[in-house]
């Protein structure tokens, strides 16, 4: 069905404006390679304010659409519960190596020595000989 038969040129007019607008603000949302949470909602309520009163959207294809942002919602909570779980886990292992002897790979050099801190959360560092590192960068524990 083409939209010019059953628009005016004016209506046809401010609707490519408008498609063309939302299309821009697509643009370089997220990484590119998929939409976020924000911008499926977006597109849905775009749908509904546009859609045809005589054709309005099926009840099926509504509560299709509402499962998949649901899915979509409880899938970006888990992703960052997962971050916060594995932030915990990583503090976790760095307070074991309190005392023990490790080897760090900083700047291409090896530098070994005992662990005498630990700080930070999400993203520990250990203090050896004098100096903070970031716990990735531990290679060898030894006791």
């Amino acid at each position: 069905m083409e939209l010019s038969t059953l628009l005016s040129t004016q209506d046809l007019s401010t609707t490519r404006v408008q498609v063309e607008s939302f299309n821009k603000t697509l643009e370089g949302v997220g990484d590119g390679s998929a939409l976020q949470k924000d911008d499926f909602l977006r597109l849905l309520i775009t749908q509904l304010t546009h859609q045809d009163p005589t054709e309005p959207m099926k009840d099926r294809e509504f509560i299709a659409q509402m499962a998949q942002f649901s899915t979509l919602e409880q899938m970006t909570n888990m992703s960052n519960d997962f971050g916060r779980l594995a932030g915990i886990l990583s503090t976790t292992q760095a307070l074991g190596l309190l005392g023990k002897t490790v080897e760090v790979l900083s700047a291409d050099q090896s530098i070994e020595g005992v662990v005498e801190e630990v700080i930070g959360r999400e993203f520990p560092q250990v203090l050896v000989n004098g100096k903070y590192y970031d716990f990735d960068l531990i290679e060898r524990v030894k006791e």
